[in-house]
Formats: C-alpha cells, structure tokens, sequence
C-alpha cells in the first residue's frame, strides 16, 4: 500500500511490504491444523481455538511486515534510516534484472531489505566515505516511484527553502 500525502507533502513515499495473498492464505492454514489438535477434547473448542490461532498468525504477519518510507529527508526501510543526502541516484529493477540483484549479484557487504513475493527491487549507492555499506537493496513493489521520491527528496535537501 503506498500513500503519497504525509504531512501534507506530495512527494513523500510510504509502502507497507507485507506478505502476498498466496503467503496469508497459506498462514490461515494454521487454523485448521490447531482444530486438529484440539479436535479429540471437544469440537466446539477444537473450532474456536483454530479459528482464534489462524486470525492470530495471519494478523501477525500483516502486522510485523516493514515498511519503506522516504520522508523528512530521510530513506527509511524497516528499523533502518539514512539521510538522503548520504545517497547517490537510486537504480530500480524489475524482471531479471532485480532477480539477478536479489541472488547472484546482490553485494554482502549491502544493507538489504528484501521480500519474498514483491518483483521489485531499488538499488541506492551510499555514497558516504565513512559508511562501510555500499549499497541499500529495498524491495518494492513500485520500484519506480521509490527512486522517484528518493530522487524528489535529494533535490528539496540541496535546494535551499525560501
């Protein structure tokens, strides 16, 4: 889910990175497998207790999944923040070009914050000579409007206000 309005400021970016359909489906699984246990002692508890355990897992999920945000002059992907002044123009990649980003070409020594589910991935080079970090690998699943609002934010922060 992404919003453009955050204080009011069009170019702000907010995306929820949670999991895909296939994933929360699979999650609500758990209920039934909890009936199954509960199942022998009485199945009016077998039937509560696997529906309070797949609504739980499933609201876990949704509820711990990162967030990216590019607001107040600063990247935020997960826990983690920098600001944008400490980095150079953002890549995004789609296709091949972001499996090949998230597998074989994906730097170690890179702050990642990748999910499965989500194509889509951003590549923004830090460009900071004491950070040890090379690179921030974001995923997102509009790659294109993530750089797009790094890039607004690089501007407005060398820009003086009036």
């Amino acid at each position: 889910m992404q919003k453009t309005a955050h204080d009011g400021r069009a170019d702000d970016y907010r995306e929820r990175l949670g999991p895909s359909l296939w994933i929360l489906v699979s999650a609500a699984v758990a209920g039934p497998m909890a009936a199954l246990v509960f199942a022998p002692i009485d199945t009016t508890v077998a039937l509560v207790a696997g529906a309070i355990v797949g609504v739980l897992v499933v609201a876990l999920l949704v509820a711990v999944s990162p967030r990216v945000e590019v607001a107040a002059g600063e990247l935020r992907a997960g826990r983690a923040h920098i600001d944008v002044g400490f980095l150079g123009d953002p890549v995004p990649l789609t296709g091949e070009e972001a499996r090949h980003a998230r597998g074989v070409g994906l730097d170690p020594r890179a702050w990642h914050l990748l999910r499965g589910g989500i194509d889509g991935v951003v590549v923004v080079p830090v460009v900071d000579a004491d950070d040890p970090v090379p690179a921030w690998v974001v995923s997102s699943r509009t790659p294109d409007r993530l750089a797009a609002a790094v890039r607004r934010a690089q501007v407005r922060r060398r820009t003086p206000s009036r």
